[in-house]
């Protein structure tokens, strides 16, 4: 968590996603709202509500978010949901743009 408030601190998130009204607005952990989509070769439908999920960073900024999921050592391997059901739930909660990066 360090390295990323230094990045958000040295303007480092701002420069690099252009946009220098970004606010660091977001944190923690949060369960989500009902929500479905498809999966696999078959496109199975999956249902999800009431998942804990968690924002290592969040910033708001005028016309979009950034969720940030931060590792602080090597990932050789990530598992999706940990972006893709933040972004789904942030989705729901407002009409501008959700952005990911993963730190």
């Amino acid at each position: 968590m360090q390295h990323l408030d230094y990045a958000y601190a040295t303007s480092l998130i701002r420069n690099f996603l252009e946009d220098e009204s970004l606010v660091l607005t977001i944190r923690g952990r949060k369960y989500t709202p009902k929500f479905g989509f498809y999966a696999g070769c078959f496109y199975q439908k999956v249902t999800v509500e009431s998942v804990q999920t968690e924002v290592d960073a969040g910033y708001e900024g005028k016309n979009q978010i950034v969720l940030v999921e931060a590792k602080n050592s090597q990932a050789r391997n990530i598992i999706i949901r940990q972006l893709y059901y933040p972004f789904r739930q942030w989705q729901m909660h407002t009409k501008k743009k959700i952005n990911l990066l993963f730190f």
